[in-house]
């Protein structure tokens, strides 16, 4: 069975930082594009950040422009977990951040929630002003 499990959301600061963890579980992700995406209260579900296969033990990341700069997404070893490290935290950063992962799919980034096939079940980080 396939699980994701994150860990590390709280309560900050502006201006302050987290870091959030996704560990998977279940079968091999190496090979697979994770990525975190966040959903504010009456919001739609957003992408944040992802990881994208490249080649054996390698990864590319893209960002959305919101967070371009101040998160940075990684792989761990093994590369069944993946990290978004965020920092310079906003008050409009407040959401809850679920993991994803899925197969690569081509060309595509791994922006539009549908390009995954198993989620976390999401974990709170609140910013105040």
């Amino acid at each position: 069975q396939v699980q994701l499990v994150e860990s590390g959301g709280g309560s900050v600061q502006a201006g302050g930082s987290l870091r959030l963890s996704c560990a998977a579980s279940g079968r091999t992700f190496s090979s697979y594009t994770m990525g975190w995406f966040r959903q504010a209260p009456g919001k739609e579900r957003e992408f944040v950040a992802t990881t994208i296969y490249t080649g054996v033990g390698t990864y590319e990341a893209y960002y959305a422009d919101s967070v371009k700069g101040r998160f940075t997404i990684s792989r761990g070893a093994p590369t069944n977990t993946v990290y978004l490290q965020m920092n310079s935290l906003k008050p409009e950063d407040t959401a809850v951040y679920y993991c994803a992962a899925g197969p690569s799919r081509g060309q595509r980034i791994g922006a539009q929630p549908n390009e995954y096939d198993y989620w976390g079940q999401g974990s709170q980080v609140t910013v105040s002003s």
